[in-house]
């Protein structure tokens, strides 16, 4: 069963979207590109938020070799 962590090597900031690119078969860049262009169009505030909430409750990857 898959679980979705953060990455510890496919990171910019946190690795959200490193874990969710790895969880979801992704390439994490188009899931920054839109979250980029989500936050643009939104002014912000909600997409910062969801970001800040998913860096706090996603662990870390604790099978190193595991993630790209």
């Amino acid at each position: 069963m898959k679980k979705l962590y953060r990455s510890r090597h496919n990171k910019v900031i946190a690795g959200v979207f490193g874990g969710l690119g790895e969880y979801w078969g992704v390439d994490p860049v188009l899931l920054r590109l839109g979250f980029i262009l989500l936050t643009l169009f939104t002014h912000l505030v909600p997409e910062i938020v969801v970001y800040a909430i998913a860096t706090l409750v996603l662990p870390k990857n604790p099978h190193i070799g595991q993630d790209a």
